[in-house]
C-alpha cells in the first residue's frame, strides 16, 4: 500500500463519512414504530427486573440498592437518544469508517490484556473511572466488515476466496486476542452471527459446510485445550447434576436451577425472589433471566421471549425490506446477535449449555453493552428508514401509473373501460 493510498484510507474515508452522512430527502422514511415500541417495552421490562434482580447485592457490597440500576438508567436514556440520532444517519456512511473501528478495536483488545484482571481475565479497559468491554465492539465490528466485504464483492461471492476467505479473514486477529483474555463466549457468538450472516447472505454455500466442520473443530479443540482451564472447567460443571463442592460453576448453575423451579406458574411476585439474596452469583448479569423465571413464573418467562421473538422477527423483515443489500447484510448481522445472545443466556440459565457467561440483551447489567446495543438498534433503524422510503416511493408510483390509466395517458398495455359520457 502505498502512502497515499494509506492516508486516503485513513483521512480521506474520515471526509467522506462526513458527506454521506445524511440521507437525502427521498430515502429518508419514517421511523418503524412498532420496532420502536416493541424495543422500549424489552428495554422497561429488562430495567424493571434488573432493579429487582440487584438491589439486594447492591446493599450488601456497596451500600446503596441503587448501585447498579442507577447508572443503567442514565445510559439507557443516553442510549435511545443515541439511537434516534444513529436511525437518522445514513447507513452507508459506515462503509467509511470501518478500517478506523477495526484498528480502534485491536488497540482496545490489546490494552485489555495488560489491564488489572478480574476472576482470572483481562477483559475489560479501565477509563476515565468507567470500565469498556472491547468483545461488545468486536461484535458490530465483525457485523459491519462482513456487510461491507460481502458487499463489496457481491458479484464474486460464491467463490470461496471472495464468499469466505476474505470476510472471515480480519476476525483472525480478533480471535486471538478475545482467547488471550480469555473470552471463549464472545468468539463462540462472533463465530454464530458470522455464520448466520454468511448463510442468509448466500456467500461461498458450497464451501460453507467444509467451513462449519473445520471452525467447529477449531472450536473444540480450543474449548478442550489442556491450557484452557476456563473453558475445561465451565465444561465440567455442565449438567443438571452438576453440583460439586469444589466446583463453584456448578454451584451456580444449580442455584439457577432452583430459581426457576421456584417460579412456578405466576412467580414469586416482584422483589420476592430468594435466590438472589446471595444465593446465586451473577443474578444481575450471566443469570438474571433465572430472577425472571422466579419472581414472574413461567409466564413471565414466556412474556420475555415473546418480547425477544417480536423483536427478532421485526428485525427480520427490516432486512428483507432493505433497498440494498449492505443494509440486509447489516441488519441481518445485527439481529443474528441480539437472538444468538438471548438463545446462549437461556440456554447457560438453564443448564442446556455449559456456562459461558453471556449476557441478557437490555436486562443484564452493563453500561457498555446496553450503549452499544441501542447504538446498533439505532443503524437497524437507519435501514428501516430507508427501506420505508423505498415502499413508499414504489407506492406512490403506483399510485401515478394508476392514475395515468384512468385519466386515459400513456399505455398500459391493456384496455382501460369508462363508463360513457350520458348525452
Amino acid at each position: 500500500m502505498t502512502f497515499t493510498k494509506f492516508m486516503d484510507l485513513a483521512f480521506g474515508n474520515l471526509f467522506r463519512f462526513l458527506r454521506d452522512i445524511s440521507f437525502r430527502k427521498e430515502e429518508r422514511g419514517p421511523l418503524s414504530w412498532a420496532f420502536f415500541g416493541t424495543l422500549l417495552l424489552v428495554l422497561v421490562y429488562g430495567l424493571i427486573m434488573l432493579f429487582s434482580a440487584s438491589y439486594v447485592t447492591a446493599y450488601y457490597r456497596f451500600n446503596d440498592i441503587y448501585h447498579f440500576i442507577g447508572p443503567q438508567v442514565i445510559v439507557a436514556v443516553v442510549g435511545v437518544a443515541a439511537m434516534l440520532l444513529i436511525s437518522n444517519i445514513n447507513y452507508h456512511a459506515l462503509r467509511h469508517v470501518y478500517w478506523h473501528l477495526y484498528v480502534l478495536l485491536l488497540v482496545l483488545l490489546v490494552w485489555a490484556l495488560f489491564s488489572e484482571d478480574y476472576n482470572g481475565c483481562h477483559r475489560w479497559v479501565y477509563l476515565f473511572g468507567t470500565t469498556l468491554q472491547p468483545s461488545e465492539v468486536a461484535k458490530f465490528a465483525a457485523v459491519l466488515g462482513i456487510a461491507l466485504m460481502t458487499d463489496n464483492q457481491y458479484d464474486k461471492r460464491n467463490t470461496l476466496v471472495h464468499g469466505l476467505a476474505v470476510p472471515v479473514a480480519p476476525l483472525l486477529p480478533i480471535f486471538v486476542l478475545l482467547y488471550l483474555e480469555p473470552h471463549n463466549s464472545a468468539i463462540l457468538l462472533i463465530c454464530m452471527i458470522t455464520g448466520t450472516m454468511l448463510v442468509c447472505g448466500g456467500c461461498a454455500l458450497r464451501w460453507l459446510p467444509l467451513a462449519a466442520a473445520a471452525g467447529g473443530a477449531g472450536i473444540y479443540l480450543m474449548l478442550t485445550a489442556e491450557g484452557n482451564d476456563v473453558a475445561n472447567e465451565r465444561l465440567g460443571a455442565w449438567g443438571l447434576m452438576a453440583d460439586s463442592g469444589d466446583v463453584d460453576l456448578g454451584w451456580q448453575t444449580t442455584q439457577s436451577l432452583y430459581s426457576i423451579a421456584s417460579g412456578g406458574l405466576t412467580g414469586l411476585g416482584i422483589g420476592n425472589s430468594r435466590q438472589k439474596h446471595l444465593w446465586l452469583p451473577e443474578a444481575t448479569n450471566d443469570f438474571i433471566f433465572s430472577i425472571v423465571c422466579e419472581e414472574l413464573g413461567f409466564l413471565g418467562a414466556v412474556l420475555c421471549i415473546v418480547l425477544f421473538g417480536a423483536l427478532i422477527v421485526q428485525g427480520i423483515f427490516i432486512a428483507l425490506r432493505s433497498p440494498d443489500y449492505f443494509g440486509a447484510m447489516l441488519s441481518i448481522g445485527i439481529t443474528a446477535q441480539v437472538a444468538w445472545q438471548v438463545f446462549c443466556h437461556i440456554g447457560v440459565v438453564t443448564a442446556t449449555l455449559p456456562n459461558t457467561g453471556i449476557s441478557l440483551p437490555f436486562f443484564s447489567s452493563g453500561g457498555t453493552s446496553l450503549l452499544l446495543l441501542l447504538c446498533e438498534m439505532g443503524v437497524l433503524l437507519s435501514v428501516s428508514r430507508a427501506g420505508n422510503a423505498r415502499i413508499r416511493a414504489q407506492q406512490q408510483q403506483s399510485q401515478r401509473e394508476l392514475r395515468e390509466r384512468l385519466r386515459g395517458g400513456a399505455p398500459s398495455g391493456r384496455t382501460v373501460y369508462r363508463r360513457p359520457q350520458a348525452q
